[in-house]
């Protein structure tokens, strides 16, 4: 096991019972210090995660643990990206070097990792509606506890934060505190109304002026005894008297709201958490930090990179890039970054648009080259999808960039929205697939099912990037209706990847591959791993052809009556769930035709996947290369020999 040593203090710290027993209220800043060397010690060594939203909230984490006696007092973390924190405190901190690797820890809060994790999270904007739940099945069952949702200003831009807001406000003596974490980013810097909204109230000299009177009143609060609630009900006249001039967002709600005050003050943000404990109904504190905080070239550096930066020396902030020795192939969202600009130089009516993801979905390419024509619309899928349609109505080609996995908060917009109304949407489905390390709550795992299922849907996944910008560039032609394409993480398969457009026909898949004894029937990127299966095949005698479907609505019902009439035994591949995906699209034909064929089916099981390296995770799956040949070995009986000679 690799030696991460913690500080003296820290390293006497195995759940937060500890931390409240053991150490005093001016030892916290210490303790403080020491957990963000912790978190940069092991994850400059192991990479692969998360780090500067942790580092950030290492304050507020201390605070959080120390102020409330988790964990009968509930906390739940949006998100979790900054979480690492809360992790090491509650009883992690010796598994923490397997954060995001197989068989490790989750890089998010997990309830079946920890009575700590009270919410599992992945996706954005959920605690404050999951908190509300808590807190209410707690006042019925007569459970005294505090609840405590910590959510980012980006995250607060999501409409279910809204609506978890308003339930909550309409219950006078609901137990929860809302921790609004404001470092103005997520991913990449956040946009929108409400951005400007908490800019304002953060510079405001009549907030600040306000902010200094509250909370003198609130330092009394605990030498008052019976009487703070007299003192809490004086603070909220005081609030709503001052800021008649200059209405507040979460009062309108009928939330109390304190703030904000500085995130970094460990000593202060206990005091101030002490405080709200015993004031009634629902509250919000507004926590001003600095993503990376702690850390000069995270703070410094660029934002995105540092969300995430792999190995990088801790000493000098210099992130680790093994050079390759050739060229390498681009990433598959990068083929899409370049590819959207290239169709809209030649069509006017081309716009991008993504929720939040400029970056991770390379739009920002589109972003800075036509700014007027390429939007993040912040964390609202919802938003994202009907903004689309209505470009949609008025003769745009919007072309929606959305991560497989978040594609599924927005379902009911694609098909009323936008599918109902036949309207001509390009949905570009990024990260379809196994992604990796982040694991179940990110994995694209089931687009292919719930799109084939949509009326007026076209649902396609290219072979690799040149297939890829022959598909952008069916989709923008004439009026193609809604139109789904869906790509993996990762890099695509040639470097000399710009490749002259051409229309591909829509429902209309190809034979790569000529054979006798099996076909492979595969859709996407997994197709590569069949080639090389096949070429091993090849060695041994058998002989197997290789369908390309590249659409799994419509289906190429010619090609598959090739496949059918001419083979026995089939199997199809896909990188997606195997309930309702391409291999029941083609057993659904199969049965509709009266074809008889054995045909095994391999793709993503019944099961949520856990984190773990893609080619870790499709080996799992059984539809690596491996699982290829091993199923055509057991379909041809036993001819060949096992996998395991076969595959280096």
């Amino acid at each position: 096991m690799p030696d991460f040593k913690a500080g003296p203090l820290l390293s006497q710290i195995q759940v937060p019972a500890d931390l409240r027993e053991h150490i005093d209220i001016e030892q916290l800043p210490q303790v403080s210090d020491e957990l963000r060397q912790f978190i940069i010690d092991v994850i400059s060594e192991i990479g692969n995660s998360h780090f500067s939203a942790s580092l950030g909230v290492v304050e507020l984490s201390v605070a959080l643990h120390y102020a409330f006696n988790t964990p009968h007092d509930q906390l739940i973390w949006d998100v979790g990206h900054q979480a690492y924190g809360h992790k090491i405190l509650t009883g992690r901190r010796d598994l923490f070097h397997t954060n995001r690797q197989k068989d490790g820890i989750s890089g998010f809060p997990k309830r079946s990792e920890s009575e700590y994790d009270t919410f599992g999270v992945g996706h954005s904007s959920t605690s404050i509606s999951a908190a509300v739940g808590m807190a209410i099945a707690n006042q019925y069952k007569k459970d005294n506890r505090h609840h405590i949702a910590v959510i980012g200003d980006g995250a607060m831009t999501a409409g279910l934060a809204f609506e978890g807001l308003n339930h909550a406000g309409s219950i006078d003596d609901l137990n929860l505190l809302v921790v609004l974490n404001d470092n103005c980013m997520s991913i990449d810097p956040n946009v929108g109304a409400l951005r400007d909204y908490l800019t304002d109230i953060t510079t405001s000299h009549t907030y600040n002026k306000v902010k200094d009177d509250v909370w003198k009143l609130l330092g009394a609060v605990s030498k008052f005894g019976p009487n703070a609630q007299t003192i809490a009900s004086k603070i909220s006249n005081a609030l709503k008297g001052t800021l008649l001039k200059h209405s507040n967002y979460f009062e309108s709600l009928k939330f109390r709201y304190f703030g904000p005050v500085d995130g970094h003050d460990t000593i202060a943000l206990v005091k101030i958490m002490e405080d709200l404990r015993d004031i009634p109904g629902p509250k919000i504190l507004h926590v001003l930090t600095n993503k990376g905080h702690g850390y000069a070239p995270a703070v410094k550096g660029d934002a995105s990179q540092w969300h995430s930066p792999g190995i990088f020396n801790k000493e000098t902030g210099e992130i680790v890039k093994i050079i390759p020795e050739s060229p390498e192939p681009p990433k598959y969202q990068e083929v899409f970054g370049h590819t959207v600009v290239e169709l809209a130089e030649k069509n006017e009516k081309i716009m991008g648009i993504t929720p939040a993801m400029p970056s991770g979905s390379s739009l920002n390419i589109m972003m800075k080259a036509m700014p007027d024509r390429a939007f993040d619309v912040g964390i609202a899928e919802q938003h994202a999808v009907t903004f689309s349609a209505g470009l949609a109505t008025q003769g745009m080609i919007p072309f929606c960039n959305i991560y497989s996995t978040f594609m599924q908060r927005a379902y009911d917009q694609v098909i009323h929205d936008v599918a109902l109304q036949n309207l001509n949407v390009v949905f570009c489905l990024d990260r379809a697939g196994l992604v990796g390390a982040d694991g179940a709550t990110h994995h694209g795992a089931y687009d292919l099912a719930y799109m084939r299922s949509i009326p007026n849907m076209t649902v396609a996944a290219p072979l690799n990037e040149e297939e890829l910008r022959n598909m952008m560039f069916t989709a923008q032609l004439e009026n193609k209706g809604p139109f789904s394409i869906r790509y993996p993480r990762g890099k695509a398969e040639k470097v000399q990847w710009k490749t002259p457009f051409k229309e591909i026909k829509v429902g209309e898949g190809r034979r790569l591959k000529n054979g006798s004894d099996i076909a492979f029937v595969t859709i996407g990127t997994i197709g590569n791993q069949t080639t090389k299966a096949i070429e091993k095949l090849t060695e041994l005698g058998i002989s197997a052809a290789h369908y390309d479907m590249r659409f799994v609505k419509p289906l190429d019902e010619l090609l598959l009556h090739e496949v059918f009439s001419k083979f026995e035994k089939v199997i199809t591949v896909e990188d997606g769930c195997l309930l309702g995906g391409m291999g029941s699209a083609v057993l659904e034909f199969m049965a509709d035709n009266n074809y008889q064929a054995k045909v095994v089916r391999l793709g993503i099981p019944d099961q949520f996947i856990d984190h773990g390296t893609q080619a870790e995770l499709h080996h799992d799956c059984f539809y690596d290369l491996a699982a290829q040949i091993k199923s055509a070995e057991k379909l041809m009986d036993g001819i060949i020999l096992k996998a395991s000679s076969l595959v280096g």
